[in-house]
This record gives structure tokens, sequence and C-alpha cells, in this order.
């Protein structure tokens, strides 16, 4: 039993699937239709640097007070968020980022490969693009600032390209010329449509023999210290093993199996324009504003900023906006006034651990239940070796990475 069909519970049960087991997964929504929707689509191995870098948090109190900044804290949330944040800046330690970077780098590496062979499987190779990724800065001085990051991407093997302004018009003229550098990772790719592959991975699931339901976990059932079933609104659903991917929701069915994790979400927002005037090649980043411009099959999306305000309060689609007004500085060639035909908004919640990394491994309260969630802003990229090292642990083997710096124990 999986629950949660996003792109992480969904990689679970396939690579379940395939080691011979009958998998249910549960989810009260459809496939890949929560965070995984709205997902930027970079498969990026490089994505290693933990958000708690010291250098992010001297700009924290900065982007606070910027309306048009990366990140908001809405006050009556600020209470409730005090203990994670605590834990997201003693995670900031220079010793600590550094093993975090390492733990990273295993999970996200083989991204794009295993994309390839899961896709390809399951009639949806064209989605899976290696076409690198460019990350842009305005000026020297910004360029300069993220030196200690690519620092810690080089010494975890990944190969970075510094491109002079000339460079980078040759490389995406559609630009605006006001960015001054930029870096190229020429490993990384992207997927041209997150929710077309998690169907994907869906839709074969079923026809290979497994089932998803459409209901909500609430509980579990245990019998002789194990997970016998998992509890919904309609009764008892059986269970051999149970796979907690439930993003975001994740929390409380942790906590049934004697896991107290500081999860936490962070609401994220896109903005897509449908057939943009023009759009770049390959995924950019912008280093300034901290969002990505993705060419996707639906069209030109925008996603990006981080917002801290919990699982029930209404969106802030000013937040969208924002992303919208950056894509069009970004690309000049752009619309000015676009209509609300061409122009879609979404709010989606990333489940996030203050140290960046995952839970990934055994629950301490059942012998057969495994936990997987917490990938913040990595679920895509992560989901792969994530589902590939939960299948390992469920048959008893042993898993390609090292899965210590991911138990849920790092927090007692």
């Amino acid at each position: 039993m999986v629950i949660g069909a996003g792109i992480v519970g969904l990689c679970c049960a396939t690579y379940l699937q395939r080691d011979g087991r009958k998998v249910v997964v549960i989810d009260p929504g459809g496939p890949g239709e929560g965070a995984t929707y709205g997902n930027a689509g970079g498969l990026n191995g490089s994505s290693i640097v933990p958000v708690a870098m010291p250098s992010v948090l001297a700009k924290v109190p900065h982007w606070l007070i910027d309306p048009a900044g990366p990140l908001s804290i809405r006050l009556r949330y600020l209470p409730r968020l005090l203990p994670w944040l605590y834990r997201f800046v003693r995670a900031g330690r220079p010793e600590l980022v550094r093993e975090q970077a390492r733990a990273l780098r295993g999970l996200l590496a083989p991204s794009v490969d295993m994309y390839r062979a899961l896709a390809a499987s399951v009639g949806a190779g064209q989605l899976i693009q290696r076409s690198g990724l460019v990350m842009v800065y305005r000026n020297d001085a910004s360029f300069a600032a993220d030196a200690g990051a690519n620092r810690l991407r080089s010494a975890n093997g990944v190969v970075i390209e510094e491109l002079s302004r000339d460079e980078l018009r040759q490389l995406e003229p559609a630009l605006s010329p006001s960015y001054a550098r930029a870096r190229l990772i020429s490993e990384n790719g992207y997927c041209r449509s997150p929710l077309r592959l998690a169907q994907s991975l869906a839709q074969a699931l079923v026809v290979n023999g497994g089932e998803i339901r459409r209901e909500r976990a609430e509980g579990f059932a245990v019998a002789d210290g194990r997970v016998a079933a998992v509890l919904t609104a309609s009764g008892q659903v059986p269970a051999a093993a149970v796979v907690v991917a439930a993003g975001a929701h994740s929390k409380p069915l942790a906590a049934r199996l004697g896991e107290n994790v500081p999860l936490d979400t962070e609401r994220g927002y896109h903005a897509m324009i449908k057939d943009p005037e023009v759009a770049p090649r390959l995924p950019i980043m912008e280093m300034d504003g901290k969002f990505v411009a993705t060419p996707m099959e639906e069209g030109l999306r925008m996603a990006g900023t981080v917002e801290f305000a919990g699982l029930d309060a209404a969106p802030n689609w000013r937040r969208a906006q924002v992303l919208l007004r950056q894509g069009q500085a970004m690309f000049p060639g752009l619309a000015r006034a676009i209509g609300e035909e061409r122009v879609s908004v979404w709010m989606g919640f990333r489940p996030s651990m203050p140290d960046s990394l995952p839970v990934i491994g055994p629950a301490r309260g059942a012998p057969n239940a495994f936990l997987a969630f917490g990938h913040g802003h990595v679920g895509l990229v992560g989901a792969p070796m994530t589902g590939r090292t939960v299948a390992d642990l469920i048959a008893g083997q042993p898993p390609t990475i090292d899965v210590a710096p991911f138990r849920a124990a790092r927090f007692d």
C-alpha cells in the first residue's frame, strides 16, 4: 500500500510493482494533481544546495519586507512555524550543510537517466529532456555572492560552466540583455509535463494489475506490532506493507507510526502563459528573484517563491502575479498585456523539512511501515531514487544510496 499519488508515491509504487508486488495507491486526489502538477519541471542533479545556507539566511530579513521577494510568512502562522524556523537556522551550520549536500547528490544525480527509462517504459519518453540549466544573474555582485553555493556543487561533482553576457545572449537570445552573467550546468534536464508523467505512470500501474483508490488515509490498523490495514472513511484496506508518501499531508500519518517529524509546507506558486510569443530553449533559473522559467508542453511556466501559511489559508494570488511580471521582465518579447484566457495560476504545497533532506526509510512504529516524504523543492528530481530505495528496503535488499542521512530519527 502506498499512501500518496504524487510523483514520489507513484515512483515508489512503480518500483514495488516491478519487484513483483501487488500495489494499491490511495489518495483523495487524482494522480499528480497535487504539488506534482505545478512543479517547475527541473530534473537537476545539481540541486544539492540546502535552503538554509548562511548566505540565504542573511537575505531573509530583506525578502520578508519586499512584496515581490521570494519569501513570505503570514504573521498568523508565525507562532506555529517558530520551532521549524529554529531547526532551519541550526541546519545552516557549515559542517551540516556539507553533509546535507553530499546526501542530496546521491539522491538526485541519477534522476535524468532513471526518468528516461521510466518514461520510455510507459510511452512518455518524449517528456524527459537532458537540456541543461542556465542560472542567470543581473550583476557581477549577485554572480559573486553565489560562489559559495557553486563551490558546494563543484565539491560534489557538478560541472559548472561560466558564461559571459555575450555567451548568454548567443545561448538564449530571447533573454533580457539586463543579465550580466550566467552559469550553465549541462548535466541537468527537465520534464515537459510533470502531470502527464504522473498520469502515465499511474495508467501503467493500473494496466499492470495495480489499483488506485480515491480515498483519504486516516490511520492504521495494527496487529502484532505490524500495520495490517490502512483506515479510510469507507473501512479498512488490507496492507502487507505501507509507504507514507503523502507529501505535505504526511505528518499525522507518520506520527501514528511513531515518528514525530518537523514537517511543514512551503506554499509554492506558478504562472503559466499559453502560446507565449517567445520562450527559452531550456530552463532558466533567475538567481536574484529565485524563480525558474521552463518551456512546458502547455506553455511557458514561471514557478517559485516560498510562502509559509500552512495548509488551510487561502492562496495569495499576488504571489503568482509577481511571477508573471518577473517572467515578462526576463523575456521582453512577451506581451505586456496578456488576456486571462492565456494565463493560468496555481498554488500548491511543498512538503519541507528544515534541513532540506527528505525523510526516507523505515518507521519505528512498525517493521512493515516506511516513510518517503519531505522533499521540498526536489520532489520531482528526487522521486525515482526515492522509489527505488523504498522498494529495496521493503525487499530487504541493500539500497543504492545510504539512507542514514534521511532517517526520521535525526530529529530526536
